[in-house]
C-alpha cells in the first residue's frame, strides 16, 4: 500500500502531468526520465507522485491562513484557486507586488509561513522575496524551471490545462486527508475537472 500511486498511472498520463518541455535545466535532471523522439523530455512519474505526497504532508504542517499560493498563468490560476477555496489557503494571482512579503509598511503586507508556488520563472518575485524573508517555498517545476531556493520541487508540466488541475486536485486532496479533515479519497467531494479553467476563463 505503501508504493500505489495517489491516482493511477493512466490518469497521469492522459493528463500529460510528465510531459516537460525542450529545454533542461540543471537543478531540473534529476527528475527527467527520458528525452522524447521529438526533443521533449519526460518526467518520472513516480517521483511527480511522491514529490506531491510529500509536498501535501509539508504543507499540511501549517495553518491554512498561513500558507500562500501564487499563480500567474489562467490555467493555474483556475487551479490553485480551487485548492485555495477547498484548504482556505490565501492565493495570490497575477503579479507578485514586490514588497508584498518584504516590506510591513505596505498595505497589503502578508507573512506567509510556507509559499506555493506555480512556476518560478513566472512567479520570480514570488521567490526573491520569500528567500529573503527565510520563508519555505514549494514550487510546481517544469524541466525549464529554476530551482534555486526551492525547498521542495514538485516536477510536473507546469503549463498544461489538464496537468495543473490534476496536480492541484492531488495537493488538495491529500492536504484535507493529511489534515484530518477527510479520512478517504471517498469522501474527496471534487473533480479533476472543477480544477480545470473553463473556456470562458480561457477566452478572457
Amino acid at each position: 500500500m505503501v508504493n500505489e500511486q495517489l491516482i493511477d498511472q493512466t490518469s497521469y498520463l492522459d493528463a500529460g502531468i510528465h510531459i516537460g518541455t525542450k529545454i533542461k535545466t540543471p537543478g531540473m535532471k534529476q527528475f527527467i526520465y527520458k528525452t522524447r523522439e521529438d526533443g521533449l523530455y519526460l518526467l518520472d512519474l513516480n517521483t511527480i507522485d511522491e514529490k506531491i505526497r510529500d509536498a501535501a504532508r509539508l504543507l499540511a504542517k501549517y495553518e491554512t491562513k498561513d500558507i500562500v499560493i501564487t499563480a500567474s498563468r489562467i490555467y493555474a490560476i483556475a487551479a490553485a484557486a480551487k485548492f485555495a477555496e477547498i484548504t482556505k489557503a490565501k492565493l495570490i494571482s497575477g503579479r507578485v507586488v514586490p514588497g508584498i512579503f518584504t516590506n510591513p509598511n505596505r498595505d497589503d503586507f502578508i507573512e506567509p509561513s510556507i509559499i506555493l508556488i506555480s512556476d518560478t520563472r513566472n512567479e520570480r518575485q514570488a521567490v526573491k522575496e520569500a528567500s529573503k524573508t527565510n520563508i519555505p517555498i514549494v514550487a510546481l517545476c517544469d524541466t525549464d524551471n529554476w530551482i534555486k531556493f526551492v525547498d521542495l520541487v514538485i516536477p510536473c508540466n507546469n503549463k498544461g490545462r489538464r496537468s495543473l488541475a490534476l496536480v492541484y486536485f492531488l495537493l488538495a486532496r491529500e492536504f484535507m486527508k493529511e489534515k484530518g479533515l477527510i479520512k478517504s479519497n471517498e469522501e474527496f467531494n471534487y473533480k479533476v475537472s472543477d480544477f480545470e479553467a473553463k473556456m470562458e476563463m480561457k477566452a478572457k
